[in-house]
């Protein structure tokens, strides 16, 4: 796949259904679009294109067709799948919902906490355990298939496959995927082996360096968590029949440490109250932990999308959620002057380029009092966002996904020997326009 092709694809539309609206990101073997799905009546999805194998094809399809037909409240929706082709060349596509945020975003900016992780660790955990009981395995654990929707944890579900079915891509095994994946085969046991990866970099920011070739056990870092060495270390057991049951793993972390006290349920808001289709009642609402412990969004995608890519997560995400953001209902009042986007804070000499949010005239009319919106962003050693994820949310989705849409297209000087820096965004929101300031955090 070569960047015209995706360039080209943002115009065109996949078997007269799926419009190609923005280039979301891609991998080494797939790309990814903002699209609609009108079927399921979803305003806002992901498509996720790639290649179509002669070998493989059919495989692949089957394997979605089998995940499109699960349903449990920590696993991401798929909605269509099937063949198409896109400049004289055969492809495959999913539709999936469109996530607001993935894990990889979060981890460049900072490492969870041995808190957040156990909060994240309940809901995969019960979602694998449904998968394993139908001998299904997730096959492709890793950061940015760990993903935000409508505030709760969703696993990425293109990957799954049956149990000991053979890879149906072409890619080759990252470090997520054990010793015997070399194979082209993988039980549920690789499953706990890319569990085992993840928690090591979510908790360090960096995953395990281990070899393939060699038999020494996975080098965990020094500055890992104590309490969670030991399962980690069982976990990346190179034989998979040493490593931990899901039921194991699940009993052993489906309570709060003991030394945690306890937290006050916050009151059911209108934003809290996600419907999810489900076959089962959850009993847990498992959050996705971001900045400060609250809950950001950003893009699902489906693929080692790294930094150095600059996904345009966009606020939906790395992209796979189905969020339809509704503007409020115009409310019979005078119409309120509205200010130009020149009209905001005075800049600071580092931001070169700020970006107000794009409100419509009604929504703005509804606005009572002030909305305060904060948005954490990474920024490149050019002066580019390349992550974004929230560190409040406003009262509305419409609100939010506006602030988040304007935080992206944020510039800032130039600092060629900083490979990152860390800023905060604070957009305020009244009837009578938007201000937005930004703060260096590192």
């Amino acid at each position: 796949m070569t960047e015209n092709w995706t360039k080209e694809w943002e115009r065109r539309t996949v078997n007269g259904e799926y419009p190609l609206r923005r280039f979301l990101g891609r991998s080494n073997h797939s790309v990814v679009f903002l699209t609609e799905c009108k079927a399921q009546n979803v305003a806002q999805a992901a498509i996720k294109i790639l290649p179509a194998n002669p070998a493989l094809a059919e495989a692949q399809l089957a394997h979605w067709k089998t995940a499109a037909t699960l349903s449990h409240p920590h696993l991401l929706r798929l909605l269509d799948a099937g063949r198409c082709q896109l400049g004289g060349h055969n492809f495959l596509f999913v539709v999936m919902d469109l996530a607001e945020q993935n894990l990889a975003q979060i981890l460049p900016g900072r490492a969870l906490t041995p808190a957040e992780v156990r909060e994240l660790l309940p809901g995969t955990l019960d979602a694998l355990a449904y998968l394993h009981g139908k001998n299904l395995l997730q096959g492709g654990l890793k950061p940015p298939n760990f993903l935000s929707v409508d505030d709760q944890l969703k696993l990425a579900s293109d990957t799954i496959r049956p149990a000991d079915a053979r890879t149906a891509n072409t890619a080759k095994p990252s470090l997520y995927d054990p010793p015997e994946a070399r194979s082209g085969r993988m039980s549920t046991a690789g499953d706990i082996w890319g569990l085992g990866i993840t928690l090591v970099e979510a908790l360090t920011q960096t995953p395990p360096a281990w070899s393939r070739e060699r038999p020494e056990s996975v080098a965990l870092p020094a500055d890992l968590a104590p309490e969670f060495v030991d399962t980690i270390q069982r976990c990346l057991n190179r034989d998979p029949d040493q490593r931990p049951a899901i039921t194991e793993l699940a009993a052993q972390f489906s309570l709060e440490p003991p030394a945690t006290p306890p937290r006050a349920t916050p009151l059911a808001t209108k934003e809290s109250l996600v419907q999810t289709p489900s076959a089962q009642d959850s009993p847990q609402k498992t959050r996705f932990p971001v900045a400060a412990i609250t809950v950001g969004s950003i893009i699902t995608l489906w693929a080692v999308w790294t930094v150095e890519h600059r996904v345009h997560t966009h606020a939906h995400v790395q992209q796979s959620a189905s969020i339809t953001p509704q503007p409020p209902a115009p409310v019979s009042q005078p119409a309120a002057a509205e200010i130009p986007k020149a009209a905001i804070a005075a800049s600071l000499p580092t931001v070169l380029h700020q970006e107000i949010p794009d409100l419509s005239r009604s929504a703005r009319e509804s606005i009572r009092g002030v909305i305060k919106i904060a948005v954490r962003v990474i920024v490149d050693a050019s002066g580019n966002v390349v992550a974004a994820t929230l560190d409040n949310r406003g009262s509305s989705k419409y609100f939010t996904r506006a602030a988040m849409d304007a935080a992206w297209k944020w510039k800032f000087s130039q600092v060629p020997d900083q490979a990152s820096r860390v800023w905060l965004l604070h957009f305020e929101l009244t009837r009578a326009g938007t201000t937005a300031d930004a703060a260096a955090v590192r």
